[in-house]
């Protein structure tokens, strides 16, 4: 008896594992408009835009330019793939997957055309769970900074 409700837990922890690596992430929830994002208040986002976690960050290269070089800087990190639009649209959701437990995060991204160059908007969130231990602040920072827009 013990052993079968030990084999029942462990299979139950595999499934549930099995669940989170391999999830869908649909587009039409997760491809969301930073300067739109409604936040759930939860410490596991964060957003870079007027009124967010830190304002807009603003670069003198062209929206498709920036939007381009994001687009190799997300997909040279591990785990991450294009979810919803294009670096030409000027728009782009990426899903990242944690390493060992495959946890998803979406990260949306968003140039628009100012004045001479480019404002630039990103909503980085957890879909598990209410704290991210700093995950998202830290990969949009390592972002920006690989953009030298820090």
């Amino acid at each position: 008896m013990k052993r079968t409700l030990l084999v029942a837990v462990a299979g139950l922890a595999v499934a549930g594992l099995g669940y989170i690596r391999l999830a869908p992430m649909d587009p039409v929830e997760w491809h969301v408009d930073p300067e739109a994002a409604q936040r759930t208040g939860n410490p596991n986002d964060y957003l870079v835009a007027d009124g967010g976690d830190r304002p807009a960050a603003r670069s003198d290269v062209l929206p498709g330019a920036l939007m381009a070089r994001l687009d190799e800087v997300a997909l040279a990190e591990d785990g991450t793939e294009r979810l919803a639009g294009s670096p030409e649209g000027g728009f782009v959701t990426y899903v990242q997957r944690s390493r060992i437990m495959g946890y998803p995060d979406a990260i949306s991204v968003r140039a628009v055309p100012d004045g001479d160059g480019s404002r630039l908007t990103i909503y980085s969130r957890s879909r598990y769970g209410k704290s991210d231990m700093g995950v998202n602040e830290a990969r949009v920072k390592r972002w920006l900074a690989a953009l030298d827009l820090t």
